[in-house]
């Protein structure tokens, strides 16, 4: 097939994107795929132009990647280097070069690449795409969302409240919120922006943090206790895997940085836990309408309780990424999986 793998984009993930980019295309150039990996927001060339045999010369036309820095990109630097200074998110030749593929594999991570606008714009031009439609993304991005849909259906999540900028109060007394608690914002991801708060003074700055990156935050209890992740690929869950960050929390540089935190697949927990864990990673995906696949994050506190934080749709795909771990358990290695959730997402456009 033709396919090309979309990267890089708007979001503070974009580093990280270009990582999972590179990967997925080295393994479905392995499978004897033609595969282009393709900055969506830079595009290809800074012009329109004959794209006649482009998949014919696939390593010259991708993008070249280097290691995940341990801080996010400057986004503004960014836009000032692209060529074109177009107010529009997609680079040159995307969309036409997008349509010329068969499938377009989805390595894009955080907003504009899970908050399902590209979907959206994607179905509209018919292009087909991995990963789960624009709606779903669109609410597994919102945690506020989210966090309304998983309490409706019975999953287990944090307490919490939702923080606009126009309405913030920098008091967590104020608000009725007990300490600790953890500041995070609504839409993003790679907990970037995400303070654990322990004291009424840490609060505001927490907040400061949190809004530099985005205009909406979730406010909810800290849970004090192990980390999970369990992958799911087609509604059914893989083994669960637990992340333990040898210092602090799983933050930006804990989960991109080799080495940073200990990583067990399949996790030790007592069978009913893991069975209950499996089946809320499940549950998860129905509720939200992830009809490929998705991986869900999860709390386990000292009594046993069951914790859903979030759901991602587009899990990353790099060295130190969760779901190809997952995956390996069962014997299913890299470039399989690449190949597996390109099958899956091939079903949404079966008629």
């Amino acid at each position: 097939m033709n396919i090309v793998v979309l990267a890089g984009g708007l979001s503070t993930e974009r580093d990280v994107s270009f990582k999972t980019g590179d990967m997925v295309s080295k393994a479905l150039r392995e499978n004897g795929h033609n595969v282009i990996l393709l900055d969506v927001f830079m595009g290809y060339s800074d012009k329109e132009e004959n794209l006649t045999g482009i998949f014919d010369r696939t390593e010259e036309v991708s993008v070249q990647v280097k290691d995940i820095p341990e801080t996010a990109p400057d986004l503004a630097k960014v836009k000032a280097s692209r060529k074109d200074q177009s107010d529009c998110f997609f680079g040159p030749n995307v969309i036409n070069m997008c349509r010329m593929a068969d499938i377009v594999f989805m390595a894009l991570h955080g907003e504009n690449g899970e908050n399902g606008k590209i979907q959206a714009a994607f179905d509209l031009f018919g292009i087909k795409y991995t990963g789960t439609g624009y709606l779903s993304s669109a609410l597994a991005m919102d945690k506020g969302m989210a966090k309304q849909l998983f309490i409706a259906g019975g999953i287990p999540t944090p307490q919490g409240i939702s923080m606009k900028k126009e309405n913030r109060k920098d008091s967590a007394k104020e608000l009725g919120l007990k300490l600790p608690c953890v500041v995070k914002p609504c839409c993003g991801g790679s907990s970037i922006g995400v303070t654990i708060v322990r004291t009424e003074d840490e609060f505001k700055s927490a907040l400061d943090e949190a809004f530099k990156w985005e205009d909406n935050l979730i406010i909810e209890e800290y849970v004090e206790g192990r980390e999970f992740s369990v992958g799911v690929i087609d509604y059914k869950a893989l083994p669960i895997i637990e992340i333990a960050p040898i210092q602090g929390f799983y933050d930006y540089k804990n989960k991109y940085k080799a080495g940073s935190a200990v990583e067990t697949c399949p996790a030790e927990l007592p069978e009913e836990i893991t069975e209950q864990m499996q089946h809320y990673a499940e549950r998860v995906a129905e509720v939200l309408g992830l009809n490929t696949y998705s991986r869900s994050d999860f709390l386990l506190n000292k009594n046993n309780e069951i914790y859903c934080l979030e759901a991602n749709t587009l899990p990353g795909m790099t060295p130190t990424s969760l779901l190809p771990q997952e995956a390996g358990v069962l014997g299913i290695n890299f470039n399989q999986l690449c190949e597996k959730l390109i099958e899956i997402s091939l079903k949404k456009y079966e008629k």
